[in-house]
């Protein structure tokens, strides 16, 4: 899950983080307002949306007057944002963060991430702010410096200070910078975040460490013991399907694809959604409906899936461990008969009550095309899709 900037800089502030002040807004009188309540001579207005790369796409603007301020939230106020993250499309921005205006000495970068293969969380820092890390590391490898923590023991002092040191922050800076590192991965462990970046941390000209920009992300797993945070989620962020199919406990992303995917696991939606590419198709979405999939999910997700309009096929991929074949079976044929289904539907179906699931379809009376292995079925899912559009562009002929 991911909030915006100014909701993590309000959590960040708790732990003791310093950050400019601001105020979030929802329209252009609400943007002036604030400008003029913040005072100074100068404010950022900063579009908030789910996406990095804002200040390249325009959504950052350093305003010089109450009349900038409102000609910028003019322009960026229900206007779509484009940046390197959202795609052509953009998102549109329904939303302000309007700061106090900071002078800035040097930016720096400091970011909190789990490191699944160490199993550790990776505190990584570089003295090259305000720059996208991956360029950094990809052009300049030497300015990135990493520590690992141990979740079990926390960050320590030697850790601390060593990172700061690699930085080259002012000396001036680096008993504050301790600190605010103490207190970055406290508010990291205590929430359960995936993610904390700070781009840019800056120094100001009188030695003040302040984080200019920040950014959070949530592990949904453990969102349970944290309803404040939940309540923190703009839905007007959410793709309108990804957040219907939560409410039913499916995963879904949809893709540009036009062969939808139906599969029990991620792991196995990623390798399902790989070979039907190795085959030459394209997926239209990653599907995952769990390990506890009843017939009304099935249900649901054949709908989720139908919502496509160049879909051209559907390849349902079971292997049945925790989840039964029979009971995906009978969902996928309810599904099928509720939705009155017009795509070709290609089944591979193995594991726990698989031959009784396989009676089932093929004792439904649908046409439904049977595989029997992972490769079988993305073939046949490639060929029913190409024979559909055929079709389709013929009127059936």
């Amino acid at each position: 899950m991911k909030i915006h900037e100014y909701q993590a800089k309000a959590i960040l502030s708790r732990y003791g983080v310093s950050v400019p002040a601001g105020v979030a807004c929802f329209s252009v009188e609400e943007a002036v307002l604030a400008a003029e309540k913040l005072g100074g001579n100068k404010w950022v207005v900063k579009a908030q949306i789910y996406a990095g790369g804002r200040g390249k796409g325009g959504g950052v603007k350093l305003a010089k007057s109450i009349a900038e301020v409102r000609q910028f939230a003019e322009a960026m106020l229900f206007a779509p944002l484009v940046t390197h993250q959202t795609g052509p499309q953009g998102r549109i921005v329904h939303r302000l963060y309007i700061e106090q205006g900071v002078d800035i000495r040097h930016e720096y970068y400091l970011a909190l991430v789990v490191d699944r293969t160490s199993q550790c969380v990776s505190l990584i820092a570089s003295d090259a702010g305000g720059m996208d890390i991956e360029q950094v590391a990809a052009g300049s490898p030497e300015k990135i410096h990493k520590i690992q923590i141990d979740p079990l023991a926390g960050l320590n002092l030697r850790d601390a200070e060593r990172i700061v040191r690699e930085i080259d922050l002012p000396e001036s800076c680096q008993s504050a910078a301790i600190t605010m590192l103490d207190a970055l991965y406290r508010a990291f462990d205590e929430n359960d975040a995936s993610l904390l970046e700070i781009n840019p941390l800056i120094v100001t000209p009188d030695n003040r460490l302040i984080a200019l920009d920040a950014k959070m992300n949530f592990d949904d797993n453990a969102l349970f013991r944290h309803p404040e945070i939940v309540a923190l989620r703009d839905l007007d962020e959410d793709d309108p399907l990804e957040a219907e199919a939560s409410q039913h406990g499916l995963s879904y992303i949809p893709l540009d694809g036009d062969i939808a995917c139906l599969v029990n696991g991620a792991g196995l939606a990623m390798a399902t959604m790989d070979i039907i590419k190795l085959y030459g198709g394209n997926p239209a979405n990653f599907l995952d409906v769990g390990g506890g999939a009843t017939v009304e999910k099935v249900t649901e997700a054949f709908k989720l899936m139908l919502r496509n309009p160049g879909l051209q096929a559907i390849l349902v991929n079971i292997f049945g461990g925790i989840m039964r074949c029979d009971v995906i079976a009978e969902g996928v044929v309810s599904a099928a008969r509720e939705v009155k289904l017009t795509v070709p539907l290609i089944v591979r179906l193995e594991g726990t009550n698989v031959e009784l699931g396989k009676k089932i379809l093929a004792d439904s009376g649908l046409t439904i095309i049977s595989a029997g292995n992972m490769a079988d079925a993305a073939r046949k899912a490639v060929d029913a899709a190409a024979r559909h559009c055929a079709e389709a562009a013929t009127g059936g002929v």
